[in-house]
């Protein structure tokens, strides 16, 4: 046997331990995709250069079979569920909005009174959702979970960076976390924050929103990248059945990017948003951020969470399967090569961890389906189509409200409150009514399931739609009785929407780049709340409490 000396087997027991050190990332960068399907990796796959997409899916993990497991799949939920590894029946953001349970008011995720918007631009005009935008303040206050940048900095303190950038606020919010350093995302086309992260705009961001805001792309024509003829291979028909056509955008390509108005108004920057430079707003702000704060350039691992929300805006309105859909992604795709090549520059790929995923899925357009499966495959749930019969029926087994009592109940997300009043009035229980809710709901043709509050806040199993509606509840911000459609019958009445427990909702992508991640592709069924422990093992935190996710590696 060859035998060593004490210093030499110091040295090689020492040898992989360096290795592991050099696998330790200084900056974590978690890519959120607003509404991105995991098919659109496969479906798009071809048309993607070689340092976007590819280059994740070419060198680093793939979990093709990633899921969330939470039944309202939308905006708000999803970013926050993606770096707390809890779901809202934990972290309490049960929908991007909803209704106070005391007062009825609707409120957003992100909506705090307290925590005024810093750099708002003067309104242009009035248009719609411009005064419910920015009625008030944004924060995470209504956030009730923990993130891996809220360890990150527990762990660190202030030598650890972290920050959110997004099209969105609740994006940008959410993903950072309440221990952020700043979260940034875009009002009117330029970046703003709001006091519960700074009293000003930093100098940096103001010359920022000059140079490189929205407005330089007022009257742009939006066309697509490569030949109509591609995009009617894969996507099949420019102008679909369905499709909507929003803020002065046309239906089909080109599209001329002004609002449909002779100077730029609030309804330009609502086309804005529908349009690519809004991710290439976000990628280069993210960029600015990472030069001016010196994110990665030491030892203490720093976070940077971005969220690219146009390819959302499009999707609604011309859902999956339509040329702008997939125009948006392989634009997006040069854009994350420009980004990955610059985060190569500036901090090395090699002490990078890149994260890419999204907070929901979506639906294909209801014509489309009806088109392939039958007048009975597919629908919309419009107006009070629920509305009514489920009346009907309250009406029917506990007789009609007086007058001076309008409802029964308010339709809240996919959901009903039971109106106090109605029950005091008529010295019913909640459960009592909620159950003939819930049995009216279950009786119509478009409705897969239902559940009541006593349901969902009982200790007994439920089914897998019950499951994934209980991860979702939260009861002093969820409804009384919460209900699910059938596959391919949405609540929209053009364009196409998502926040189901239906695979095309919950299916997204999870592919890990970088620092401490083996390359290979997964088949196994993984969910989103396992990057959560995975990225808090990678960078040596604490799991957030609570977590019910796996480390994959």
């Amino acid at each position: 046997m060859r035998k060593y000396s004490p210093l030499v087997l110091l040295a090689l027991v020492a040898l992989p331990l360096q290795a592991e050190e050099k696998l330790a990332p200084r900056l974590a960068v978690v890519i959120s995709v607003d509404q991105m399907r995991a098919d659109y990796l496969v479906k798009f796959r071809p048309y993607f250069v070689a340092g976007g997409f590819k280059r994740l899916l070419e060198g680093g993990a793939d979990y093709q079979n990633c899921h969330y497991l939470h039944a309202v799949t939308k905006t708000a939920p999803g970013h926050a569920t993606i770096l707390s590894g809890v779901h809202a029946n934990v972290h309490g953001i049960v929908a991007n909005e909803w209704l106070d349970r005391t007062t009825f008011i609707q409120g957003n995720a992100v909506e705090d009174v307290d925590s005024p918007l810093v750099g708002l631009p003067p309104r242009v005009d009035r248009y719609p959702n411009a005064m419910f935008a920015a009625k008030a303040g944004r924060s995470p206050r209504n956030f009730l979970g923990t993130t891996v940048g809220d360890r990150l900095k527990a762990r660190y303190g202030a030598t650890a960076k972290v920050f959110g950038v997004a099209d969105k606020d609740r994006s940008a919010i959410l993903m950072a976390g309440p221990k952020a350093d700043g979260a940034y995302w875009t009002e009117e086309g330029r970046f703003v924050t709001s006091t519960y992260y700074r009293r000003a705009l930093p100098a940096w961001l103001e010359e920022f929103n000059t140079a490189r805001g929205a407005a330089q792309h007022f009257g742009q024509v939006w066309d697509r990248l490569l030949d109509k003829s591609v995009y009617d291979a894969v996507q099949g028909p420019d102008d679909a059945p369905g499709e909507q056509a929003e803020d002065g955008l046309p239906i089909t390509f080109p599209k001329k990017v002004d609002g449909g108005r002779p100077a730029i108004s609030g309804a330009y920057y609502n086309a804005f948003d529908h349009a690519p430079w809004n991710n290439d707003l976000v990628a280069v702000m993210g960029e600015r951020l990472i030069e001016v704060e010196h994110l990665g350039e030491d030892a203490t691992p720093d976070l940077l969470c971005i969220g690219f929300s146009q390819t959302d805006k499009a999707g609604h309105a011309y859902g999956p399967d339509s040329h702008e859909v997939m125009d948006s992604y392989v634009r997006l795709d040069r854009t994350l090569a420009e980004f990955f090549d610059y985060l190569d520059r500036k901090v090395g790929l090699k002490h990078c961890v890149i994260v890419l995923t999204a907070d929901h899925g979506v639906a294909p357009l209801p014509e489309k389906i009806r088109a392939e499966k039958g007048a009975t495959a597919a629908g919309r749930l419009v107006g009070r189509v629920l509305d009514e019969p489920a009346n009907a029926a309250l009406n029917a087994a506990f007789g009609p409200l007086p007058e001076n009592i309008a409802w029964w109940f308010l339709h809240d997300n996919s959901g009903y409150h039971l109106n106090p009043l109605a029950l005091h009035d008529k010295q019913l229980s909640a459960s009592l009514v909620a159950a003939k809710l819930r049995e009216a709901l279950l009786a119509h043709p478009m409705i897969a399931a239902a559940y009541t509050r006593e349901q969902l806040t009982a200790p007994g199993p439920l089914d897998e739609f019950g499951e994934a509606s209980r991860l979702s509840y939260f009861p002093a911000r969820s409804t009384d009785v919460v209900y699910i459609p059938k596959p391919y019958f949405i609540e929209r009445t053009l364009g196409t929407t998502h926040g189901t427990p239906h695979d095309y909702d919950t299916h997204v992508p999870q592919v890990w780049f970088g620092a401490g991640v083996k390359p290979g592709v997964h088949s196994e069924r993984v969910a989103v709340e396992d990057i959560a422990p995975t990225l808090a093992g990678l960078l040596g935190v604490d799991l957030p409490p609570e977590a019910k996710g796996r480390r994959l590696f």
